[in-house]
C-alpha cells in the first residue's frame, strides 16, 4: 500500500540525511465527527473499546440523503460490529487494541466502519493540506474506493479512525509492510508493521500531538503484535514537517526510497532500540 502524505507537527527543518518509510500524517477541522463516530454500536455484537467518557448514542441508519456505496440496505442494517479485516490475526487483531494514556489524554484506535465514518473521512480527505499527499479529493465515492478493498480484505492492512479524549481527530492505516508493495523498495523482515496517518484538524497540528501520537500507535503495535521487530513508515521527503514527527517519535531515517508514486522517507522505529527512543 502506498498512500500519500500528510503533516504531522514536529515542524519544518531540512530533510534528514538518509535510513527509510511508511505514511504522514494530515490536519483538518472537524465537526460532525463525533456523531458520525459514535452515532452507532450494534448491541448484539462485541463493539471496539472507547476511551473513557466517550460519547455513546443510539444506533441509526446510514442517512439516505447522503447513501454510502454499498452501506445501505438490509446488509447496512445487519453488519458486524467490526469489519473482517479488523478482525484478522494478520495483524493480531487492531480492533481488540486497548486505550492508552498519552501526555495529550486518552487515546485509541477504532476500526473504520464506512456507513458510519465515509462522510467524516472524506471531509479530512478533501482538506488542501492533506490532499496534496493523500491525492484522494473528491466526492465520498474517491474516499470509499480508497477504503473498500481494505474493509473487504484480508486484514493485512486495516483503516482506523484515532480518537483523542473522546474526540476522532486522526485517520490511520496500520498494515503488514512485509507483505504490501513496499517490501519491494526496501530489505523487508517478517512482521514489518507500516504506519500511515493524517490529522484531521486544524487546532491538533504543531503543538507536538502528532509526535505524541505517533510514538503511541507505535507503542501500541510493539506491545500488541509480539512477533513485530519494526515498526516502519515512508513519509513524502518533501513533507518535513511528517519527517520530523517521526524523528521524534523515535523513529530513524534509514533510507530514500523510489516509490511509484513519490520519493519517500523511509522511518524504522525497531523494538530492541525502543527504551533508548
Amino acid at each position: 500500500m502506498a498512500p500519500a502524505d500528510a503533516h504531522t507537527d514536529a515542524g519544518t527543518g531540512p530533510a534528514p540525511q538518509a535510513d527509510t518509510g511508511a505514511e504522514d500524517t494530515l490536519d483538518l477541522e472537524l465537526s460532525e465527527e463525533i456523531l458520525a463516530l459514535f452515532g452507532e454500536d450494534p448491541p448484539d455484537t462485541e463493539a471496539p473499546h472507547l476511551p473513557p467518557g466517550a460519547p455513546a448514542s443510539p444506533a441509526s441508519p446510514a442517512s439516505p440523503a447522503s447513501p454510502v456505496p454499498g452501506g445501505g440496505g438490509p446488509a447496512a442494517r445487519a453488519r458486524p460490529a467490526i469489519g473482517r479485516a479488523a478482525a484478522s490475526d494478520l495483524l493480531d487483531h487492531p480492533a481488540a487494541w486497548r486505550p492508552v494514556t498519552t501526555p495529550a489524554g486518552v487515546f485509541q484506535l477504532v476500526p473504520v466502519r464506512l456507513e458510519r465514518d465515509l462522510a467524516v473521512l472524506t471531509r479530512w480527505m478533501n482538506d488542501p493540506a492533506v490532499a496534496a499527499f493523500w491525492e484522494l479529493a473528491g466526492p465520498e465515492a474517491v474516499t470509499a474506493a480508497h477504503l473498500r478493498p481494505q474493509l473487504e480484505g484480508d486484514g493485512r492492512s486495516v483503516p482506523c479512525l484515532g480518537v483523542l479524549a473522546g474526540i476522532p481527530m486522526s485517520y490511520w492505516e496500520i498494515y503488514r509492510a512485509d507483505l504490501d508493495p513496499l517490501a519491494r523498495h526496501y530489505p523487508a523482515r517478517p512482521q514489518d508493521t507500516g504506519i500511515h496517518l493524517l490529522i484531521g484538524g486544524v487546532h491538533n497540528r504543531g503543538h507536538g500531538v502528532g509526535t505524541t501520537l505517533l510514538r503511541a500507535v507505535a507503542d501500541l503495535v510493539l506491545d500488541n503484535r509480539p512477533r513485530c521487530a519494526r515498526v516502519v513508515a515512508e513519509p513524502d521527503l518533501r513533507n518535513t514537517p511528517s519527517v520530523s514527527a517521526f524523528l521524534s517519535a523515535g523513529f530513524r531515517f534509514s533510507a530514500e526510497l523510489e516509490l511509484p508514486e513519490k520519493r519517500a522517507a523511509l522511518m524504522v522505529r525497531e523494538r530492541i532500540h525502543r527504551a533508548q527512543l
